[in-house]
Formats: structure tokens, sequence, C-alpha cells
């Protein structure tokens, strides 16, 4: 990308974003994610229209422990505000953003969440200014790192840097939940290099398995598909295809693992059931199973139990919905 065309790229996402910032734009973003329902969690009307995400970084089970929390694109805070409510910590959770307006939007949202919220204190939230591509936080210090259809925004150069950021600032096996727009089928370069549309999270959409690529990459070694949705059509009435292009919103963790001999394991929600005549199948790999009962198990497991040719062995395909446990 020329430096006249990176100029313009940032400085379109910025006004955007800035203009989302003084006025809600509750059509910004469209997530199919329900907002989560917690015992006194309030969250402010004007917070709520804020909500500028495809889907949902907040997982109860990765926030055990009270964990040291970044969140990069702080939007009107909700997301901040589901992560302090399991943190309670001061400075707890860090937000970062590089839109002064939606720091000052977001900043007077969670003052109204103070009020509305008898645990909360504004405190929990450590709001700064800052770049994905240069986070001001040291290495190795956060336990569970954010963000929600950010990267998605990012040209390819962009998105190695964004994501070597967050894996710098990890612990090790410290988590990087990351919700974004995907898609599979061909964008047309007159949207891809449409800056508007970059950051209308539309045509920076990448293929999963490319996205996918980019984490294991980067050297995280456990990767989880926790769900894939329908998020957006692009029609040629509207846009400059002459297709409909389908995007899907997917959800997605990285964990910073050490990265296993054989390949990174990817989880895509896929299930091995054992339904043969003996007590115990064992792969002679780790992988034990009794019949008929499910294990979920990552892709490079899946090929190598499918590579054995058993009768006796049933493999499903990706559900892109993985929960935990299995085979790893």
């Amino acid at each position: 990308m020329t430096d006249l065309h990176e100029h313009q790229y940032l400085s379109t996402t910025r006004d955007v974003y800035k203009e989302a910032a003084l006025t809600p734009d509750v059509g910004l973003c469209c997530t199919t994610t329900p907002v989560w329902q917690l015992p006194e969690l309030s969250i402010p009307k004007r917070m709520l229209a804020m909500n500028y995400g495809c889907g949902s970084t907040v997982h109860p089970r990765d926030l055990v422990g009270q964990p040291k929390v970044l969140y990069v694109g702080v939007g009107g805070g909700m997301e901040l505000l589901q992560f302090a409510y399991f943190n309670r910590q001061t400075g707890g959770v860090v937000g970062l953003d590089v839109v002064d307006e939606m720091l000052g939007a977001c900043r007077s949202n969670l003052a109204e969440a103070e009020a509305s919220n008898p645990w909360f204190k504004a405190d929990f939230i450590d709001l700064r200014r800052g770049d994905a591509l240069k986070l001001p936080i040291e290495s190795n210090s956060i336990d569970v790192a954010a963000q929600n259809c950010l990267f998605n925004i990012f040209r390819d150069d962009d998105l190695k840097q964004a994501l070597a950021e967050m894996y710098r600032v990890l612990k090790p096996h410290g988590r990087l939940i990351l919700s974004d727009p995907v898609c599979d089928q061909a964008m047309p370069a007159a949207l891809q290099d449409d800056p508007r549309l970059r950051a209308l999270c539309l045509s920076g959409a990448i293929p999963l398995q490319q996205y996918l690529k980019r984490l294991t990459d980067t050297g995280f070694g456990t990767i989880e598909v926790r769900a894939k949705r329908p998020y957006r059509v692009l029609s040629p009435h509207h846009y400059a295809t002459d297709q409909l292009i389908h995007i899907e919103s997917v959800e997605i963790c990285a964990i910073k693992d050490p990265m296993p001999a054989d390949g990174p394991c990817i989880f895509t929600g896929r299930t091995a059931i054992y339904y043969g005549r003996e007590e115990l199948f064992d792969d002679g790999k780790g992988h034990a199973m009794t019949p008929n009962q499910p294990l979920a198990v990552c892709d490079k497991t899946a090929a190598a139990l499918q590579r054995l040719g058993r009768d006796d062995l049933y493999l499903s395909a990706s559900t892109w919905f993985y929960d935990g446990g299995g085979c790893c």
C-alpha cells in the first residue's frame, strides 16, 4: 500500500469511529450474539447502542481467577464492563483506542455504569490511548487479550503486526479472544480497496483458514473456533460485485501454548465416537475412547484417526462450535 493510500485508510477508519462515538450508530455492526444477562449487571442504553462488534469476546471460563485483561478498540465500553464484572480489581481491565472521541464516549458510559451498578467502580478499567500495532503494554503481562471486529479492518501486514503484538504481551498460556468477519468467497479488489467499507467491517474479511494460519504463524499452538454465524450479505444491488458475497462472523480463542512438534491443535468442533466391541479403544497416541462416548478432537487428531481406516469409529465434520475439553 502506498503512503497516500495508507494515510487515507487510517484517516477514514478514525473518521468513521469518531462519528460513531459522537453519534451512536446502532446499525454500524450487527451482532447475532445475545448480550450477556448476568446478576446485578445493568448496561446503560447508550453503551448498548455503541456495541460495535460482530460477536462476543466475553466467556466466563476464560475469566476464572481475576485475570489481567486487555481489550483493544473500546467501543462504547460494554465488553469492558462485562470483563470488569468478572475481574473487579482496580486497573484489572485495560482498554485501548486510538480515537480520542471514542475514549471520551466510553469514559462517559462507564461513569453512567458506575451509577447504576453498585458493584462497579470506574477505576476497575484503565482507559488509555494506544495503537493495536504498537501496544503500550509490557511483554508477558496479560492473561486475556481481546478485540471485537477490529482486526478485519487491517491490511495483511498490519494484521500480522497486530497479532504479533497481542502474542508479545500475553503471558505463557494466555488467551487471545477474537471476534471478526470472515469470507471464503473472493472479495473484489474494488471493495477491498475501499477504505470506508473496510472501516465498516465489510470488505476486509478474509477466509477463515487464512485467518487461522495467521494465528498459527504468529506462534499460537492451540486454536479454538468457538462459533461461526451468518453476518452480512453484499449484494450487486448495493456494492461493486457481480455476485452475492456472504460474510460470517467468527469467534476464536488463540492460546499462547507451545507449538507442538507435529503442528498446532486447531479445534473446529469435530467429534470422534468409538462404537466397536472392545471396552476401550486407544490409538496409542494418548486418545482413549470408551464405546459411544463422544470425544472432542482437534483437526490434526481427526485426520490421524481418519487415516486408521477403522469401521468402528465415527468422525464428525467441523461444526464450528467448540466449548472446551477433548483430546489435547
